[in-house]
Order: C-alpha cells, then structure tokens, then sequence
C-alpha cells in the first residue's frame, strides 16, 4: 500500500455564521475575509506539517489546484511542491495536480513540472484533473462544454513534448506553436507517473486505461457511497481486458486519529464540521453547470457529489452521521485500522490521499492525529497486497544518487516500504 499526506490548505478563519451570510465559500466569497497576515502564517504551518509527514515515512505530500475560495488556498500548487522538493529528501512530491486545460499553453505545465522532477530527483507525481466547474467554468472563464477538449489537446501536446527530444511544431485547435522544445526535462522517462483525479465521469476510466494512468476518486462522502463508483471503474477494467492490479486506483479518505474512539470525537468533531458546513458550503448553481458532465455520464447516472441534493446534505451533518456513513473514518488506532482495512478491500485500492488536517485543526491536533496514524496503522496496512509486490508502475523512480537538498550530500536510494520490493 501506498499512503500520502495531503493537505488541501483550507482557510481557518471563516467565521461562525458564514454560511448563513455567504452565498458560497467558492467562486464569490467575500475577499474581506481573506487575511494576508494570518495567511504567513497559515501556509508555513501547513508546510511545515506536509515535511513533518514525509520525516514520518509517509509515501507521498500532496498538494492540488484551487481558485477563489476558501476550501483550498493553492492556486499554484506548483510554488508549495517547489519548496518541498527543497525541504524534503524521501517522499513523492504529489501535485494532484494541474487543471491542464486552464493553462496557455499547456506547455507551462510540462516545463513546471519537469523542474519540479529535476529540482526533487525524480520525485514527482503528475496530477492532471480537468477541474472543478467553480475553478474551470466560473473562477477561469471556459466554456463548459470546451473543457474536456480543451483538456485532451492540453494532454496531447504535455505529452509530446515529454517525450519528443528534438523541437516540433504544433497545431492544434486551441494551440498553435511553431517551436515546442521541453527545457529542462523530468528525471523521470519516458515522463512522471500520471494520476488522473476524478469525481464521476465515466469517460475517465476509459482515458486512464488508454493510457494506463492511476484513477484516483477524490470524493468528500466517503468510501461507502464511494464503492458504486470504484466498482464501476473495476467492471470497466474487466470489460477492457486490463490487469485489475489495485494500484490502478487511489482514493481520498477524511481520516482522524486518537487514543480513543470518544476521544477522536473530543478532539476532532469541530473541525470536521467546519469542513463540510463552512468549507463545503459551494452554491449549487456553480457546481454543475451545463456541458460540463458529458451525456454519457449523465446516461449512466454516475455520482456528482457535488450536486445541488448532496451539498445541501452537508448542511445537516453530524459526527455520528459522517462516521456511519463513511464519510469520515475516525477512532482509535485498531478502529481506524479496521475500516481503513474495509475501505482498502471494498474499493481495491492500492493508494490512499490521507487527509490527516481537516477544516481549522490546529497543528497539535494535526501532528497528533498524523504520528498515530504513521506510527499504528500504516505499518499495519502496507501488506494488503501481497499478491502485487513489485508493481511500481505507477509510482516514482527517483535518481539512485540524488543530492540531499538540506545538506548538499549525496543521498542514498529513496525509501521504498519493504511489501513493494
């Protein structure tokens, strides 16, 4: 099993009566609320906690792309993965990832990130989620039904210029480029692992085993309302005649740690209700508008959490309703560890994005949850899979002999977890 730390980077100041007085904590929220001064200190503590994560053993840091909104504040995930590729030594560096179709060009996207495999010996992992309608539609101005053309051009000439080595020209629909010349080039060859992000588009599933990316669900309901997806992206596999090897698939988990499973709920319910009632308050007119899900999608009748129906469900939520439902998983080691272990199984999961910091935690809580959690689950979750040792074909293969960025020295082989060698 793989697990990596990811830190959305939410805003923790939204005030009580937030939701009652904002329209939506995404694409229209009221700049006033944003303070700069509050937000030196806030990124640095997330930072701080994403090194933490990786001085633990953790597999991955993870950061994503967001735009006008106080649910993540990482409009350039590139700049956060940039300084942790210079303070971290072991871990993949997981951008999960960038919008591609909001970039121009797209090669943009290609050059960051090759310096970001460059600057971190072969650490990357490359994200490449079509986006949110509130980041892609509202906040970036493009056509819903554009997006996913757009995003498969962008794909197209990322690609290519990975892995074309002498200049080329490219003509595309939305690009036009005479001279395309990667510099520098990812470590990594023919280029970094791909994961492609998703959240209820079937056509997904198929692109990922066209090109043989992890599927990775990123969902906020949890892994139980999660499973009927997982379960079609595994009948799809099968239909398709690909090996059902689980490290095909990843998926995003909510996750709280304590001493106890009444002592998780003493420390952790606030946060965790400020996060779906505050950090989740998105106004439904933004979060499905027309063309952005594609008829087949909307034939299958695949889930969209974010429909008008499941936001306003967030609003009366209960930290006993989220931990029954599976939204959250949350509890002692053993119990944290038992669902951990249903979760894994059902949803036949290789990778799992822990977030371990939730809504306004406070670093305390945070590194508490995240030690126990490193310290009495991880290691007890690495074998779940011991049919599939060896296969890395979705994760990084950083340099043998890399620079360690905090002394200058050579550094020895990154840490694999004994179960994959």
């Amino acid at each position: 099993m793989k697990f990596t730390w990811f830190n959305l980077m939410p805003w923790p100041h939204l005030p009580d009566d937030f939701r009652e007085k904002n329209r939506s904590v995404w694409v229209d929220i009221d700049s006033r609320l944003f303070d700069p001064v509050k937000a030196n200190a806030m990124y640095h503590e997330y930072m701080d906690q994403l090194e933490y994560a990786d001085s633990l053993g953790f597999d991955g840091i993870g950061v994503n792309e967001h735009h006008q909104n106080g649910y993540g504040l990482m409009p350039s995930p590139n700049i956060i993965a940039a300084t942790l590729a210079r303070r971290t030594s072991r871990a993949a560096i997981c951008v999960i990832g960038n919008s591609i179709a909001l970039y121009n060009p797209p090669i943009r996207v290609a050059e960051e990130f090759a310096m970001l495999d460059c600057i971190s010996g072969g650490r990357l992992v490359a994200g490449f989620p079509v986006g949110t309608p509130m980041d892609t539609n509202f906040c970036y101005g493009q056509i819903p039904a554009l997006t996913r053309d757009k995003y498969a051009e962008a794909h197209e000439l990322i690609i290519k210029a990975w892995t074309t080595p002498e200049p080329f020209a490219f003509n595309g629909k939305y690009n036009q480029l005479r001279y395309v010349n990667c510099w520098p080039r990812p470590i990594q060859q023919p280029h970094p692992p791909i994961y492609i992000p998703g959240g209820g588009s079937i056509e997904t599933w198929d692109f990922c085993l066209d090109n043989d990316y992890n599927y990775s669900y990123l969902s906020f309901t949890g892994y139980l309302r999660g499973k009927a997806l997982l379960d079609g992206y595994w009948e799809r596999v099968a239909a398709r005649e690909k090996d059902d090897s689980p490290y095909r698939a990843a998926f995003a988990q909510v996750i709280c740690v304590a001493d106890t499973d009444a002592e998780a709920e003493r420390l952790y319910a606030e946060h965790i209700l400020y996060f779906y009632n505050r950090c989740l308050h998105v106004y439904p007119g933004f979060a499905d508008p027309p063309g952005y899900r594609t008829i087949n999608t909307l034939r299958a009748g695949a889930a969209n959490q974010l429909t008008p129906r499941a936001l306003r469900s967030f609003e009366n939520l209960t930290w006993k309703s989220l931990v029954e439902g599976g939204h959250i998983i949350a509890g002692s080691p053993a119990t944290v560890r038992d669902r951990m272990t249903d979760m894994i199984k059902g949803l036949r999961i290789g990778h799992v994005f822990c977030l371990l910091h939730t809504g306004n935690q406070p670093d305390w809580k945070t590194r508490y949850s995240t030690e126990l959690f490193a310290t009495k689950v991880m290691p007890e979750l690495r074998n779940i899979w011991p049919e599939y040792a060896g296969d890395d074909r979705w994760w990084i293969k950083p340099l043998e002999t890399r620079v360690d960025p905090t002394s200058g020295s050579p550094l020895a082989p990154a840490r694999v977890p004994e179960v994959s060698r």
